[in-house]
C-alpha cells in the first residue's frame, strides 16, 4: 500500500476520533447540580434501590447511576436531570427491568417517579432559597 495514502488515512481517522471525543460534553453546571443532589437525596435517604431483583444501600446505589451517567455524558447522551432520570436511572440497560425504591413503611416505587419526586423538591427548595 501506498505509504502517503496510509498517512493520510491515518490522520483523516485521527481527526475524526479528536472530533468525536471533542463533541461528548458533561452535564451543563446546573443539570449536574440537580443530579448530584438527587444521588445525594437517595444516599442519605435511607431507603433502598433495587437493581435486578437485589436491593441495595443508599451509597451503592448512587455509585452505580454515577456510572450510568459518565456512560451518558461519554456519549453526549445526556443535558438534563430529566434525561439522566429517563435514560440512567429508570431501569437496567442490561436486563431492561424497571429499577425500584423502597423506603420504610413504604412500597417500593419506580424509580424513575421517586427521583422525579425528588428533582421537584429540589427545584422548589432551590426556587424558595433563590434572592428575590
Amino acid at each position: 500500500m501506498n505509504p502517503t495514502l496510509c498517512f493520510r488515512t491515518a490522520a483523516v481517522l485521527l481527526t475524526l476520533g479528536g472530533a468525536l471525543t471533542a463533541s461528548a460534553a458533561p452535564l451543563p453546571a446546573p443539570a449536574r447540580a440537580e443530579v448530584d443532589a438527587l444521588l445525594t437525596r437517595l444516599q442519605t435517604s435511607g431507603c433502598e434501590f433495587n437493581r435486578n431483583g437485589s436491593w441495595y444501600a443508599g451509597a451503592e446505589a448512587k455509585a452505580h447511576l454515577l456510572k450510568k451517567l459518565d456512560y451518558l455524558e461519554g456519549k453526549d447522551m445526556v443535558s438534563s436531570a430529566e434525561q439522566f432520570i429517563e435514560r440512567g436511572a429508570t431501569a437496567s440497560s442490561t436486563s431492561g427491568k424497571a429499577y425500584l425504591v423502597r423506603c420504610a413503611g413504604q412500597a417500593p416505587v419506580e424509580s424513575a417517579a421517586w427521583l422525579k419526586a425528588q428533582l421537584q423538591q429540589v427545584r422548589a427548595g432551590r426556587a424558595a432559597s433563590a434572592p428575590r
